[in-house]
C-alpha cells in the first residue's frame, strides 16, 4: 500500500473525521515520486509520518475519498463490517424488517455510511449498486461478494449501475450489468404501493427512494384535490395521491419513456383508472399554458445544479419555475416544492422560492420543511452530505 504525505498543517480536516482530502493538501509519496494508480487504496499520514487515514485515491480536486481512519487492511473482513452496520442501521430504522409492506430503501448512502463513493439501493431481492469513486468502481467485485454475505439471504441479486457516474476523464468504458445473481423480476414495494423499477435504464438506481417519507407526506393532503406532478418520471407522487383519494393526477415529464412507465405504475396499483392522465412535455410549457386548473402542485426537477458554476442559473430556474406554479395554483392550494442539487443550500433555496413567492404577488405560507430520509444519513463530520431540500405550502 503506497503512502500519501500531506503538508504541515493540512491534516486538522481529518483529525476532524472529514472523509475528504483535496489535491492541495499533499506533499508527496512515500517512497518519493512514486507513481499512483487512480482508484488505488493509499495510507495517509502527516507532515511527522503519523498515521491519518486509508482511502481510495483519485485523480482531480478531491484526491482521497476516506474509508477509514484505522490503520487496518481493507479487506473481504473490512467489506462485510461496513454492510453490516448498513444492514443494522436500516432494520433500527424498521426499513428492511417488513419486506411486504416495504422492499425499498437505500442500504448505502455515501459518506453517510462510512463508504464515500458508493450507493446501495435496495429492491426486493436486488440490490442496485452505483460507483461515484474510481476506487469503489475498482471494489465492485469484492463488494458484491460482501453484500451478500452481509445480506444473509436478504438479496439474490446485485446489479452493477455506473455508466452515468463514474468520473468520465477515468475513461473506464464502464458497462451495466449483474454482478451477481441475474432476474427481470423488476417490481418492488413502497409503503404497501407497488412499482416497476427500471434499473435497467432509470436514472440513478433506477427510482427516487429519497423521496418516500414525502410521498407519504403528499398523500396525506390528496384527498379530493386536482393533483399535478411536475417532473414525474416513475410516477411515485402520482401513485401516492391517487391512494390519497386525489379528484384527478396529471403526471408531466419531458421523456416519454418516464411517462410511460408512470402510466405502468399507475396501473399496477389502480388498474383503469379514469383519474390519471400523464403528458409527455416540457415543463415550463406545460405550466404556462396550464390553467387555474389544479390545487396540489408537485415541483421535483432533476438537479439544476450540478456544480457551483451552474449555481446561478439554477436559482434562476427554481425562481421562475415556481413562480409560474404560484401563478397558476387555485386559492387555497399547496404546492410541494424541491432542489435535489448539492451545490444549492438551504438558504439558497429558500431565497429563490420566497422570490418566487413575491414576484407572484400571491401570500404564501409554510406547512413543512423536507429534507432526505434517515436511510440518506448525513454523516455529522461531513455536512455537505446533505443534498435534498423541500417547501410544502399554502398558497392564498
Amino acid at each position: 500500500m503506497n503512502t500519501l504525505i500531506l503538508r504541515r498543517g493540512k491534516a486538522e480536516s481529518l483529525k476532524r473525521f472529514h472523509p475528504w482530502i483535496f489535491s492541495g493538501a499533499i506533499l508527496g509519496t512515500q517512497p518519493r515520486n512514486t507513481p499512483l494508480t487512480e482508484g488505488e487504496i493509499v495510507r495517509i499520514v502527516d507532515a511527522e509520518g503519523q498515521f491519518l487515514a486509508i482511502g481510495h485515491y483519485q485523480i482531480g480536486s478531491i484526491s482521497v475519498r476516506v474509508l477509514t481512519f484505522h490503520d487496518e487492511p481493507i479487506d473481504h473482513a473490512f467489506w462485510v463490517r461496513r454492510l453490516r452496520q448498513a444492514f443494522a442501521m436500516r432494520a433500527a430504522l424498521g426499513l428492511n424488517t417488513a419486506p411486504e409492506r416495504n422492499n425499498i430503501y437505500r442500504l448505502v448512502h455515501g459518506e453517510g455510511d462510512q463508504l464515500p463513493g458508493l450507493v446501495i439501493d435496495v429492491f426486493g431481492r436486488t440490490a442496485v449498486m452505483q460507483a461515484h469513486s474510481v476506487g469503489m468502481h475498482c471494489d465492485r467485485e469484492p463488494i458484491a461478494d460482501a453484500l451478500l454475505e452481509a445480506a444473509e439471504g436478504r438479496l439474490d441479486h446485485v446489479y452493477y449501475k455506473s455508466e452515468t457516474t463514474l468520473p468520465f476523464k477515468a475513461d473506464l468504458h464502464q458497462q451495466n450489468g449483474f454482478l451477481r445473481g441475474e432476474t427481470t423480476a423488476d417490481v418492488a414495494c413502497e409503503n404497501g404501493l407497488n412499482f416497476h423499477i427500471d434499473w435497467l435504464h432509470g436514472q440513478k438506481t433506477g427510482f427516487f427512494v429519497d423521496q418516500r417519507e414525502n410521498r407519504t407526506l403528499l398523500e396525506h393532503y390528496s384527498r379530493d384535490r386536482a393533483v399535478l406532478n411536475m417532473f414525474c418520471y416513475t410516477g411515485g407522487f402520482s401513485v401516492y395521491a391517487m391512494r390519497g383519494g386525489a379528484r384527478l393526477v396529471h403526471s408531466v415529464d419531458a421523456s416519454a419513456q418516464a411517462v410511460e412507465l408512470t402510466r405502468q405504475n399507475i396501473a399496477l396499483n389502480f388498474p383503469d383508472n379514469p383519474r390519471h392522465e400523464a403528458y409527455a412535455e416540457d415543463a415550463f410549457r406545460f405550466l404556462e399554458r396550464a390553467g387555474g386548473d389544479y390545487d396540489l402542485i408537485v415541483l421535483d426537477p432533476p438537479a439544476f445544479a450540478k456544480h457551483k458554476d451552474a449555481l446561478r442559473n439554477a436559482i434562476k430556474g427554481y425562481t421562475r419555475l415556481n413562480a409560474i406554479a404560484f401563478r397558476k395554483i387555485r386559492p387555497g392550494g399547496i404546492v410541494f416544492t424541491f432542489s435535489c442539487s448539492q451545490a444549492v443550500n438551504k438558504d439558497q433555496f429558500r431565497l429563490a422560492v420566497f422570490t418566487a413567492a413575491a414576484q407572484s404577488g400571491r401570500h404564501v405560507r409554510i406547512l413543512h420543511q423536507l429534507h432526505q430520509p434517515a436511510d440518506h444519513p448525513i454523516n455529522i463530520y461531513h455536512p455537505e452530505g446533505e443534498y435534498l431540500k423541500g417547501l410544502v405550502l399554502y398558497v392564498e
